[in-house]
């Protein structure tokens, strides 16, 4: 086989490999679809922000319930950004710290 036909054959594998990794910018997110909110009677498991990266170009916010089920929200809403801030309150450890204070009472038997 001829040097210039194996350039040009590795060239093709070369911009299939390229075409085939490379979506188009901020099109490989996970959410396709957005919720504007989920039932105030929601049990909530866990919550997830992803940040915008250059594969997702937007803020991604995986709600996952109880039953399992994943729901995308619109982070944009304002009532979505005040849910968030009071489950984040509520699932927060502690700040306060409490003292305790060991003492030693050493007695003699002897």
């Amino acid at each position: 086989m001829s040097s210039i036909l194996k350039v040009f054959l590795l060239l093709a594998a070369l911009v299939c490999i390229s075409t085939a990794q490379l979506n188009e910018t901020g099109q490989q997110c996970l959410c396709r679809r957005v919720r504007n909110g989920i039932a105030a009677n929601s049990e909530v498991k866990d919550i997830q922000i992803y940040p915008a990266t250059i594969f997702c170009d937007k803020v991604e916010i995986v709600v996952t319930m109880n039953n399992g089920y994943r729901l995308c929200l619109n982070p944009k809403l304002n009532a979505v950004q005040k849910m968030l801030a009071k489950v984040m309150k509520k699932k927060a450890p502690a700040t306060t710290a409490s003292q305790t204070v060991l003492t030693s009472n050493p007695t003699s038997t002897a």
